[in-house]
Formats: C-alpha cells, structure tokens, sequence
C-alpha cells in the first residue's frame, strides 16, 4: 500500500482541484502561520524527522495535499490510507508491513490516515500499539473536533496541527494558476469569496466556468461566469453533531443573555441555515427563558413555550418566524438567573446532608395521632398575619446553607 492516484485515470480526465494539487512545500498556498519558515511542522518536514501528527481543519484547507507533499520529501515508506474506504484488515496490514521494513530494512513507514474521524473507536485501538511502540509514524487528517471523534489515548500521543480556513487572497492566487489568465479578476474574486475558504470548491466553481468557456467561446465570457455563479450560494459549514454545533449554539445563548438582538439573530439563522433541527433551537430557547431570564420576566417562558408549539405546528421554514420573535423576546428581557442558581445550591445541600427530618410545625397532623404526637404544633396561618408572610421555621434543623436564592442586584 503507497501514496497511489485514488482514480486510475488520466490526468486530462482528473479534476482540476487534482491537477492543480501542489507537489512542494513551495508550491503550498495559505496556512503560514503552521508552515511558514521557521515552524516546528516546516523544520519536521525538511529534515524528515516528522512526529505523529492530527491534521485538524476544515475542508479544503490543504491537510490531504500536504501529506501529499511529505509523502514527495520522505525517505520512509509512505502509505497512505482513506477511512472512508479502509477498514480493520487495512489497518493491521499496515501496522505489519512497517513492522517488517524496521525490522528488516531499518526504513521507517509514515501511515497518512485520511478522515481518520470515520474509524470507529475500537478501529482507532488497532492503531495505538504501533504508534506508542514506533513502528509506524502516523499522520491523521480530519474536519472534525479530535477531542469528540478520536479515542483519548491515540490523541495523547499525537501533535495536533490546526489548519485555518484559506484566507481569500490565498484562494484567488490558487485560481489564478489554475485560470492561467483566462478568467476575469473579478470573477476569480467573486468564486473565492463563494468558496468560504474551502480551495476545493473554489477549484470545482472555477472549472465549472473554464467548461462553459470552452462549449461556447463566441460567448461573452463576463455572461458565461456570471450565468455559472448566479445559482451559487455561499456554503455554511455546520454538523449537527460535532464541534460547529456547540459553537453556534453558544454565541447564540450567550447573545441572548448580553441582550444583543443582532447577534442573536444573526446566530440563529446560522444555525437554521445549517440545518438544525428548529425544535432543538426552541428547546434551547425553553430552557434559557428560566435558567436567564427567569423571574425577571415571567412572560418569558410562555413565549418561549407558544414557539416551540409554533414551530412543531407550522413547520419551517415559516417556523423561523415565531423562532425569531422568541429569541428578540428572550435578548430584551431583563435577566435574573436566580431561579438556576437556587436549585442548584438547594440540590447540593440535599446531596450533602440528606433527607433532614422536616420541623415540626410543617408537618400535617392528618390523624389525632399525629397531633398527639406534635405535628403541626406552633404552625402560623400566613393569611392570619398582618404583614401575609408568618415568620416561624421553614428549613430543617441540621441545614448546612440557610440561603440558595442569590441576593437580588439592580441592574443598569
């Protein structure tokens, strides 16, 4: 198993992303704070003395061409597998064969696993005792949060490289040499701006205009690329399970609760437009109506409540509406979290001293017996009192903590 062309086609037939895939470090756009002149992954790669490493960023950020590019430089034997396609057996024969060119050539081997997050959990175990022992140098490249998709014992033995999404200037140079002049600035700038950073798509839009160029070449070229890109849209990048989930939706609350309604909004639609689940959003928007707002605002959780049931009736997209008027609801109130930080105290002192025995004047004498016996003795009617609140004993006696509810603070 080597560094091998996934598709065994000509050149002319590949897609442009991989004809223009560079082949040196110099040829490498973008991600110079990582691999710039100077950086510990530049110094490993030029003197081959390469540590195990996670490649970890969004698509088409360079992490697949990369190890393209070490697999060029290396003296090891460099294999190269993809997780989408391999499995245990893969795994194994890899680890076997680098077990055999240490021990009979002395050559190292370098595993680049590509999508290395799609191995199960008990697959990535099969990896471990040969990257612990050395017999293999392991590279992994993936698009998702390590700390969620690799088991911890394989991510503690792996330097983690973070790649940032292509910055624009970056895309357009990357265009310009797969346009060789034929395409306009300002469509280049305009594919680039559309690509969100991802050089992959930028490459794919850019041939998708060469393509229509060369089907009709009386055309206007400005109409061609412009046709092209008028049903292109700006892509957003979410997974509902992984790390963008727990990013949005965390600029989300935490604007609800500085009362910023722009950014409320604006983070709610990133999480509509990226597909989340709308009754998701609102359960958050149920929960945050206590945990936040709280007693502050009373009205707050029925409107979060009236939008979950909204939503589950009318279904989206009009179920962005009532979504909206909730969250602005939420972001303008006035806020006191009281009510969650109250239970959660009361709950700890239960968990610390137990079930306490309730006082006496609290508990009802239900039966001659129990009165005998004290129930309910000095017990004070709070309708009886002039001020409508008895003062006697409430909390048992024994209590570690007498006050949960946080002391009341004005706001500006």
């Amino acid at each position: 198993m080597t560094l091998h062309d996934p598709f065994q086609v000509s050149d002319a037939l590949q897609p442009l992303a991989h004809r223009l895939r560079p082949k040196t470090l110099g040829e490498f756009s973008g991600q110079e704070k990582i691999l710039g002149k100077g950086t510990p992954l530049r110094q490993w790669i030029e003197s081959d003395r390469i540590p195990p490493l996670l490649f970890w960023g969004p698509p088409g950020c360079g992490k697949t061409t990369l190890g393209c590019i070490i697999a060029e430089m290396t003296k090891a034997k460099f294999v190269l597998l993809s997780a989408v396609s391999a499995g245990t057996k893969d795994l194994k024969q890899a680890g076997e064969e680098a077990a055999m060119q240490r021990s009979l050539h002395q050559r190292p081997t370098v595993l680049f696993v590509d999508e290395i997050h799609r191995f199960s959990k008990s697959q990535q175990d099969v990896l471990l005792p040969y990257v612990e022992s050395g017999t293999l140098t392991l590279i992994g490249a993936t698009t998702e949060n390590p700390s969620f998709e690799l088991n911890s014992a394989l991510l503690s033995r792996l330097r983690v490289i973070r790649f940032e999404s292509l910055t624009q200037p970056a895309l357009v140079e990357i265009l310009r040499r797969g346009s060789r002049g034929a395409i306009h600035e300002d469509a280049l700038q305009k594919i680039a701006e559309l690509a969100n950073g991802d050089a992959r798509r930028a490459l794919t839009d850019l041939e998708g205009v060469l393509s229509l160029r060369a089907a009709q070449p009386e055309a206007d070229h400005v109409d061609l690329y412009q046709r092209l890109l008028s049903g292109s849209a700006r892509t957003v990048r979410y997974d509902k399970s992984g790390e963008e989930h727990y990013n949005v939706i965390s600029a989300f609350i935490k604007s609800m609760r500085d009362s910023d309604e722009d950014a409320t909004l604006y983070y709610l639609a990133r999480l509509i437009e990226g597909g989340e689940d709308p009754l998701f959003i609102a359960r958050r928007m149920v929960v945050f109506a206590s945990e936040d707002v709280g007693v502050a605002d009373g009205t707050a959780l029925q409107v979060a409540i009236a939008a979950k049931d909204s939503v589950d009736f009318i279904g989206m997209p009009e179920g962005r509406i009532p979504l909206a008027h909730a969250a602005l609801t939420l972001a303008r109130a006035p806020k006191d979290n009281s009510a969650y930080i109250g239970i959660s105290e009361a709950l700890a002192e239960v968990q610390t001293t137990g079930a306490l025995p309730i006082p006496m004047n609290l508990r009802n004498p239900v039966t001659a017996f129990m009165r005998g016996e004290g129930y309910g003795k000095g017990y004070r009617y709070a309708h009886d009192d002039p001020t409508g609140a008895a003062k006697q004993p409430h909390l048992p006696v024994g209590i570690s903590k007498s006050q949960f509810v946080p002391k009341r603070r004005e706001r500006a």
